[in-house]
C-alpha cells in the first residue's frame, strides 16, 4: 500500500470537497444559516442511506424472499462516507480534525467501558474539541 491511512483520509476529504463544489455546494464559504441548512440536508441524506443499507440485509422476518446483498451494503457504506465527510466539512472539520476528535472520543469510549459505563453522563464529551 503506497499511501498511509491518514493520506487516504485526506484524499477522501479533498475529493468530497471537489465533488460538493461541482454540484454547487461550497462548504468553506457558508454563513450560519447555510451551515444549518446543509448539515440538515446531509443528515437527511445519511438517514436515507442507512435505510438503504438496512434494506441490504434480510430484516423482514416474515418474508422468505429476501437475500443478503453484501455488494449493495458496501456501496451504501461508501454513500454514507460521502455525506458524513460533507457534514464534517460543513462544520469546518478537515481530515486531521476528524482524526484528532475521533482519537479523543475513542479514549472516552474506552474509559466508559473500563469504568463499567453504569450511568449516562455526557459531561465527558464537553471538553472534547478540535485542536485547530
Amino acid at each position: 500500500m503506497k499511501d498511509r491511512p491518514e493520506d487516504m483520509l485526506r484524499q477522501m476529504f479533498a475529493m468530497q470537497e471537489k465533488l460538493n463544489r461541482r454540484i454547487g455546494v461550497d462548504t468553506r464559504h457558508m454563513d450560519e444559516r447555510a451551515r444549518q441548512e446543509w448539515l440538515l440536508n446531509f443528515c437527511r441524506a445519511m438517514s436515507q442511506e442507512i435505510a438503504e443499507l438496512t434494506d441490504s440485509v434480510p430484516w423482514k422476518w416474515w418474508a422468505r424472499y429476501q437475500q443478503f446483498d453484501i455488494q449493495n451494503a458496501r456501496v451504501e457504506i461508501i454513500d454514507l462516507f460521502h455525506f458524513l465527510i460533507s457534514a464534517a466539512q460543513v462544520l469546518g472539520m478537515d481530515a486531521e480534525a476528524v482524526f484528532d476528535l475521533y482519537m479523543k472520543k475513542n479514549r472516552v469510549n474506552f474509559q466508559r467501558q473500563e469504568s463499567g459505563y453504569t450511568t449516562k453522563d455526557e459531561n465527558d464529551n464537553r471538553n472534547l474539541s478540535v485542536s485547530r
